[in-house]
């Protein structure tokens, strides 16, 4: 990671920005542009029910995956008082280029610039904001989107359900970030030119906010899986006084902050297709071998998927240990499977097997690709690896010339398949 550089950027401009408290690490990020490059992903973002409006004035600032020193986090969504009359806010956002993942910081302005496409839900649909609008120095709420199931009750209403239609980009995965294999949407030259206007940085409210989101151990995404224990609020005030009573019951450890720079949601689904590759690739798997393991690494990934599917983009803690558990298993027998009397001299059609089991396990590594379409790659990959097996025991343990041609087809169709599913924009960061 190129990380060392950007913490220091960062830690400047906290101090800058907001002298009077101490921000540790990368918790300043959200004050300035593209702050900090990670290269894992963030993950999937939690779908979540809006706090009542506490107030007349108060705006509302979706909840984010914010990074410091023990990994990502998650930054409850709040109602918050605009800087001033007239002024929205712009949500921060990932972007995916040149291999690494860069947080684009929120501001206060007249206008809502690009926040990458991503829709964060309660008026911030991917295009602009339709939550509500400032009206002659006083701002009315978009009845169709804002939720007024508290204590007050608001007269400064209108509902426009249009605007939501039109405005709204359809994200059934929760991606959390722009770019490759996320939310494919650039800014039109008006959003251009709004991120390019006059800003305001967020507020030592909002700040201290993430603050105390970054201590508190329960927001990690390595401890929640992608579930925060507090994923709203109804003001900063609120939550920090829990927040307050976790960070003194349980802070973050030495232990917890090392497993949060390395976790990774898919890295044991990829882990394992990574060996199957090194198996293939050395010789102590043989096409019978990774067809076997190929099948199940799809049975797997296909049962998450649909569990996730089921349970709104995450596993319960029973469906969590039956996966470990089945996992386990695949891994006893891929152990067993490399270290067996069965091996082959690998050649091109191995080696050709083994790349495309590396690019499923980068694709899974990397979120470009879901535990659904790595099940169907998996599948597809134990169908030429069987029919390699099969083949090759007809024939004394080679491939006619005519067979080898039809493998190398299939496994170009399969090639195809696993970049299309790469790059579409059904790509999920798991909360596993």
């Amino acid at each position: 990671m190129k990380l060392t550089q950007h913490l220091r950027a960062l830690l400047i401009a906290a101090a800058v920005a907001v002298p009077l408290f101490a921000l540790p690490s990368a918790q300043a990020q959200i004050s300035i542009g593209i702050g900090i490059h990670i290269g894992i992903a963030p993950p999937a973002l939690p779908v979540y029910v809006q706090p009542p409006i506490p107030g007349d004035g108060y705006i509302w600032t979706p909840g984010y995956w914010a990074y410091g020193d023990a990994g990502y986090f998650w930054v409850p969504g709040t109602w918050v008082l605009a800087p001033q009359p007239g002024y929205l806010w712009t949500p921060g956002y990932w972007g995916f280029e040149g291999g690494y993942y860069g947080w684009h910081g929120g501001y206060w302005g007249p206008h809502v610039g690009f926040y990458g496409g991503v829709n964060y839900g309660f008026g911030y649909g991917g295009i602009g904001f339709f939550g509500g609008e400032w009206r002659g120095g006083h701002f009315f709420y978009n009845g169709a989107v804002a939720n007024f199931g508290g204590g007050w009750h608001p007269t400064n209403v209108y509902v426009d359900r249009d605007v939501v239609v039109h405005n709204t980009i359809v994200n059934v995965n929760h991606v959390s970030y722009n770019g490759p294999g996320g939310i494919d949407r650039q800014p039109t030259a008006q959003e251009r030119q709004f991120s390019n206007g006059t800003h305001m940085q967020p507020t030592s409210v909002q700040m201290q906010h993430q603050n105390f989101a970054a201590q508190d151990r329960s927001q990690l995404a390595s401890v929640n899986h992608g579930r925060p224990a507090t994923m709203a609020a109804a003001n900063p005030a609120a939550y920090h006084q829990v927040a307050q009573q976790r960070i003194a019951s349980q802070p973050i450890s030495a232990a917890d902050r090392s497993a949060g720079r390395s976790y990774n949601p898919n890295t044991r689904e990829a882990n394992q297709d990574q060996r199957i590759s090194n198996g293939l690739r050395s010789g102590q798997m043989t096409s019978g071998e990774a067809a076997r393991a190929d099948r199940t690494q799809s049975n797997i990934d296909s049962q998450v998927h649909n569990d996730r599917v089921a349970n709104g983009g995450t596993l319960t803690n029973q469906e969590r240990q039956q996966v470990n558990r089945e996992q386990n298993n695949a891994s006893r027998q891929i152990y067993s499977d490399n270290h067996n009397a069965n091996t082959v001299a690998p050649n091109e059609v191995d080696n050709r097997e083994a790349n495309q089991q590396q690019r499923t396990a980068q694709g899974l590594r990397s979120g470009q690709e879901t535990s659904g379409e790595a099940a169907r790659t998996n599948q597809r990959q134990a169908n030429v690896d069987q029919q390699v097996h099969n083949e090759r025991t007809a024939n004394n343990g080679a491939l006619t010339n005519q067979q080898h041609q039809q493998i190398n087809k299939e496994q170009n169709h399969n090639s195809n398949q696993i970049y299309n599913q790469k790059h579409n924009n059904t790509t999920y960061k798991p909360k596993k």
